[in-house]
């Protein structure tokens, strides 16, 4: 499987790219001709190849035939490409290519519609989700602020320095079982230091 990878990389792709290049540079229309009937085969041959992957893998010597199909298609001595194209695609090609191009209009109007529609529905969930996540915002904010007291609020505001509210207890020790409060804390108040 690797090895068909491998040569389709390079004898399916990168070799008529080469050769595509080399035609289009030196304006032969002879060979930019063949190299586009390649290419038009090519595209065909990936778009049947994804199918065809799924229910004929299994197939002894599936991915051999493969190669030697692309092999076919890119030899100057069977011309695989240019005769598929001029008997089987270009007939077709031709003999539909009105519908073809309909239905091409069609689907243009209808993915451009689409994609208006689902813009809007997606800007719309978008502004959605920010305010959502702004009232959600706010009303965390706005719990937050209630949570402190009036007293916290203008230590915050106005005190610089270290002072703790006479709310907030520290520990000296974890074998004391009485929680003592700061004496800045006390002295403020203009209790006796006791909790």
């Amino acid at each position: 499987v690797r090895l068909f990878f491998f040569c389709r990389l390079i004898f399916g792709t990168l070799y008529p790219a080469y050769y595509s290049y080399k035609a289009v540079k030196s304006k032969d229309i002879k060979e930019y001709v063949k190299w586009m009937m390649y290419w038009i085969i090519f595209a065909l041959f990936t778009t049947a190849e994804t199918f065809t992957d799924i229910f004929l893998c299994w197939f002894p010597f599936y991915y051999e035939l493969k190669i030697a199909f692309v092999a076919w298609l890119l030899s100057p001595y069977t011309k695989g490409s240019s005769l598929l194209y001029r008997k089987f695609v270009h007939p077709t090609l031709s003999s539909k290519e009105k519908e073809i191009d309909d239905c091409l209009v069609q689907a243009k109007d209808r993915s451009y519609d689409a994609l208006v529609h689902f813009g809007k529905r997606g800007l719309n969930v978008a502004a959605t989700a920010a305010v959502m996540a702004a009232s959600k915002g706010q009303g965390a904010l706005s719990e937050r602020l209630r949570s402190f007291s009036m007293q916290d609020l203008s230590t915050i505001r106005g005190d610089s320095s270290s002072t703790v509210p006479p709310s907030v207890t520290v520990r000296t020790s974890s074998k004391q079982s009485q929680p003592k409060t700061s004496r800045s804390a006390s002295e403020g108040t203009g209790s006796s230091g006791k909790c």
